[in-house]
């Protein structure tokens, strides 16, 4: 009875009606705007190069990663450099986890996801089934309510919050989740999720620390992108502007390889420290607390009122 009544809870709602969608599979907000604003020659070369990337990508990975960590060994320096320029999109996954290391932390914990899914309950199950809906609501996957998407997301993040019960479940977590679930299957999805969160071969949470200096980088992107619009605006509109980019200005296939492009000398970390010593005032001295002379009321001498001996 039990069971039952847990399909009918999770039975798939209506299909939303078909809509156009960008290639990463999120609903277009505006159906008028061209989808790349590319001429046929423009988007050949594109094609030409992306297949050129992925060739040397996929010879550095070999078959199922066995190729990887030798060629991190001999090679680090080009594969820092080709993370940077944008990893193909078709490969992501299988990057991702072999940069983590969650692929050895699946295949360490062979039956330990299905456990934890399958037999284990969560204090946060409520919680996650509250925010699901709330997570990417414009992308196709994860639209069908109680959908293959959206069970999908339920599980790793439920699993999670076993997995790691001094964390358990936070909402946003959610967003990390769904991403990875993109680009992989549910397990393993899952372990990068543990890799990311907990550590495997970086320290917790370092693969998703960017640092001032990528934001720093980006945003000069972003303005050097958008320079011959943004010069012609008049002051007003320019804060607008800022804040609302093009979606052509925002495809990261173009926007990082972009900004890792962008050389940040060392004088940015100077005019910081020169900031800081500026405008951060020094600590007040503390003036040592002198003793004060006893008060006649509080000082007895040894003759006044002497201990009386007890009879």
């Amino acid at each position: 009875m039990e069971r039952k009544r847990a399909n009918e809870e999770f039975d798939p709602g209506p299909l939303s009606p078909a809509k156009p969608i960008d290639k990463y599979g999120f609903i277009k907000q505006d159906q008028n705007n061209p989808p790349e604003g590319l001429t046929k020659n423009k988007l050949a070369s594109e094609n030409e190069r992306e297949e050129s990337k992925v060739r040397k990508w996929r010879k550095m990975i070999g078959v199922g990663g066995s190729d990887w960590k030798h060629y991190v060994r001999r090679k680090s320096h080009v594969v820092r450099r080709r993370i940077r320029r944008g990893i193909p999109d078709c490969l992501r996954g299988i990057v991702w986890q072999l940069i983590s290391g969650s692929r050895d932390l699946l295949l360490m914990n062979p039956g330990v996801y299905e456990q934890l899914v399958i037999y284990e309950t969560s204090a946060s199950e409520l919680d996650i089934i509250r925010d699901i809906s709330r997570t990417f609501p414009s992308h196709v996957f994860f639209q069908q309510r109680h959908g293959p998407g959206q069970r999908s997301l339920y599980n790793v993040l439920k699993a999670y919050s076993v997995y790691d019960r001094d964390v358990g479940y936070v909402q946003g977590m959610g967003f990390i989740a769904g991403l990875l679930l993109l680009y992989m299957s549910e397990e393993d999805a899952f372990w990068l999720l543990v890799a990311l969160l907990k550590g495997a071969v970086h320290a917790p949470m370092e693969g998703l620390y960017l640092g001032v200096k990528v934001v720093f980088q980006v945003g000069l992107a972003l303005m050097r992108y958008c320079h011959d619009d943004l010069i012609k605006l008049p002051f007003e509109k320019l804060i607008h502007a800022l804040r609302n980019f093009p979606e052509d200005a925002m495809n990261p296939d173009t926007l990082l390889p972009m900004a890792f492009s962008i050389k940040v000398t060392k004088r940015l970390e100077e005019l910081k420290l020169e900031y800081e010593k500026r405008n951060v005032k020094p600590p007040c001295p503390v003036e040592p607390v002198s003793k004060q002379p006893k008060t006649s009321t509080d000082q007895s001498s040894p003759t006044e009122n002497p201990p009386q001996p007890i009879p």
